[in-house]
């Protein structure tokens, strides 16, 4: 059985949890047009989220080694 490629898009947006049991991901919305965003919401969309359960197989695909 060959090796399998890591799709580097993906190694870039995808990182494991501290656990290594969840894949975490940025927030979208954080990159122009901030000003008129509240510094909430801003501080909000730093933080990283859980990516989705029903994404994950997509994720699990693109990362075979993750």
């Amino acid at each position: 059985m060959p090796k399998l490629k890591t799709r580097k898009a993906a190694a870039k947006r995808f990182k494991l949890s501290g656990s290594g049991k969840k894949v975490m991901r940025r927030k979208a919305f954080k990159n122009h047009l901030l000003q008129h965003k509240s510094s909430k919401r801003k501080r909000n969309l730093s933080n990283k989220a859980v990516v989705d359960q029903g994404d994950m197989l997509n994720v699990r695909e693109m990362m075979p080694y993750l």
